[in-house]
């Protein structure tokens, strides 16, 4: 990918076509620094996605991660992928491709400012103030003109993304995902009082349903995972995944990398039955500290069908063990309005969007007006139907 030919503010521009060309310290000390920070854009998270074969140019996932300099000083960097496809994104833009496509025109490649995989919002632009993240936003376009791509994404950002992307004219989009935020609940029986009857009564048919199976868990976390688990997780995972027609995204190297570079991150759930292992959930953790700020629900996988078990693995386990251990928030993925159940609640995300032709833009911020309109509406029907008990309830 060829750089521009000028930085804005004398900065110097480096192109970099995988995430090892980056200095660790000086990429992580950046993220460090961010609004929102969260433990998939660290420097070791991307080099595993990469040195794994998980997110490389042979997948579609072409890295040319964008840095800027002012001599030996990392000003501010973005991953940017060159997109074959739009898998792995999770905000859909189908739509868009085919409309190019029955025009005779050419969507990818594109442009893609995110994290592989992973719908987890996050800093992505990151940079040591407000105007070295405007500078990485016109950098961006304008390697985006140069290159000839169709267009330019960044998904799932922080509030200071959205800022910069915003004073450099970028199109917004918003969709709904589903977070738990702490209350001070004591244990998990105290956060069930706190919902609405019918909500805790089908909570605890669930719960029941698996322990009368004979399912029973055991939480592991950072070094407690042995290497047998992880080849455990990953059997449970690929399995998923084949079951619904697709090869997994992720390669067991990568999960070796990350037990390897960042073991404090994961949480591992095990569901065991008659003496034998039969599912599990992975969680990642924004800290490693003993009580991390965030959880993050991210992959699972069974061997044997339990009804409620994926409830059980998925969300009761995981909310149980924030509750005990005075984890803030609990992040459910992409997508999910039944999580809403299991008092996940709703929260906008937000991405920006860049296209070159003219006609398109035009078309595309037309559609993007009609759907915030329709997910403010969405938002308003969710809050409605809040789990919470109602005062006098």
């Amino acid at each position: 990918m060829a750089a521009v030919k000028k930085a804005p503010d004398d900065y110097v521009i480096r192109l970099c076509a995988k995430p090892d060309e980056v200095p660790a310290p000086a990429w992580n000390g950046l993220l460090a620094s961010q609004d929102l920070p969260t433990p998939f854009l660290r420097h070791e998270y991307l080099a595993a996605l990469h040195d794994s074969g998980s997110a490389t140019a042979g997948t579609g996932w072409q890295p040319s991660f964008v840095t800027l300099w002012r001599g030996d000083e990392l000003h501010a960097a973005c991953a940017l992928y060159l997109k074959s496809h739009s898998y792995g994104e999770y905000v859909f833009d189908w739509a868009w491709a085919n409309a190019y496509e029955e025009h005779g025109l050419s969507y990818y490649p594109k442009g893609l400012v995110a994290v592989p995989f992973t719908p987890v919002p996050g800093s992505r632009l990151l940079a040591r103030d407000a105007a070295s993240r405007r500078a990485l936003v016109d950098i961006l376009v304008a390697l985006s003109r140069q290159n000839e791509l169709s267009s330019l994404h960044l998904l799932f950002l922080s509030d200071d993304d959205v800022a910069a992307c915003a004073q450099a004219g970028l199109m917004p989009r918003h969709t709904v995902q589903f977070h738990w935020l702490q209350q001070g609940w004591a244990g998990f029986d105290d956060f069930l009082a706190s919902l609405a009857q019918d909500k805790r009564k089908k909570i605890r048919q669930e719960r029941r349903k698996v322990a009368e199976a004979g399912v029973d868990f055991r939480a592991l976390r950072g070094s407690e995972i042995r290497e047998a688990d992880w080849d455990f997780f990953y059997r449970c995972y690929e399995r998923t995944y084949r079951e619904h027609g697709n090869p997994p995204y992720l390669r067991r190297d990568f999960f070796r990398r990350m037990a390897r570079e960042m073991p404090g991150h994961w949480l591992l759930f095990v569901a065991r039955r008659d003496g034998r292992d039969i599912a599990c959930s992975l969680i990642a953790l924004s800290d490693e500290g003993e009580a991390p700020q965030a959880a993050y629900g991210r992959y699972w996988g069974a061997l044997e069908r339990v009804d409620c078990l994926h409830f059980e693995a998925c969300y009761y386990q995981p909310l149980q063990w924030c509750i005990e251990h005075g984890v803030g928030r609990f992040e459910g993925g992409a997508q999910g309005e039944h999580k809403m159940a299991r008092a996940l609640m709703p929260v906008r995300t937000h991405s920006a969007h860049w296209l070159a032709h003219p006609s398109f833009a035009d078309a595309v911020e037309r559609f993007l007006a009609r759907e915030g309109q329709g997910i403010e509406h969405y938002l308003e029907h969710l809050e409605a139907r809040s789990p919470f008990r109602q005062p006098g309830g």
